[in-house]
């Protein structure tokens, strides 16, 4: 069982977002907290960042998720990339002060943009996390392969573990692939095969979004307790 609350997490002097703190009733001393950030179309509530939060929760990992500015003033438009960066900075601080139960070790996961956002924070020292989860990274904009944004992850010194999917219109598969052998860290890739940059698969595949975030969330906490 775990235990959920809404938390309202500032950021700043006059501005809050939402969040929910996920706790096991039982929490394991030896295991990090997460914190989940959305991506750029979606926010806390998508059914992916749920799942795998609450999944990881109830394994015993303490997880926060949260919101970004824009949606949870019901925008489309992302927040510029320095409030981006402000928030997910924010989510951390107060991750890290909400309870004395929660150990100091945290590990930054998002979809897409959020997780994009906090390997722009760990490259440059400002997001204190152990580890890395990319819930589909945006390594270039759709039809643009020659723009990637790969130039920070070089920089990075903490173990990352990403998954794709081979239909991503946004992330290339071989060309991940060629960045990820020219890091200079651990790494871990799981291919989702037929998946989106949602993680969607064909009708014809016979994998439901249950299936591929259960997936998900056990290729994650074998890496978690692993590595």
């Amino acid at each position: 069982m775990i235990r959920k609350e809404r938390v309202l997490i500032p950021v700043g002097p006059a501005e809050t977002v939402s969040g929910v703190l996920a706790l096991s009733e039982e929490l394991a001393d030896d295991r990090p907290a997460v914190i989940v950030a959305h991506g750029a179309g979606n926010d806390m509530t998508n059914p992916l960042i749920v799942a795998f939060a609450d999944g990881l929760a109830r394994a015993n990992y303490p997880t926060l998720r949260f919101n970004f500015p824009y949606k949870e003033k019901g925008r489309k438009a992302p927040d510029r990339q320095d409030v981006l960066e402000k928030t997910w900075i924010s989510a951390y601080e107060f991750f890290k002060e909400k309870t004395e139960r929660i150990p100091g070790r945290i590990v930054g996961a998002g979809k897409s943009m959020g997780g994009r956002i906090a390997s722009h924070l760990a490259a440059e020292g400002r997001l204190p996390v152990e580890r890395l989860v990319f819930l589909g990274y945006p390594l270039h904009p759709p039809g643009k392969k020659d723009r990637l944004r790969d130039a920070h992850l070089y920089r990075i010194r903490i173990p990352m573990l990403f998954f794709a999917g081979t239909r991503d219109p946004l992330c290339d598969l071989d060309i991940l692939i060629s960045v990820l052998e020219k890091l200079e860290t651990l790494w871990t890739l799981d291919v989702i095969e037929g998946g989106d940059h949602s993680f969607k698969t064909p009708k014809s595949s016979g994998q439901s979004p249950e299936l591929i975030y259960k997936r998900i969330l056990e290729k994650s906490k074998d890496w978690l307790s692993t590595q």
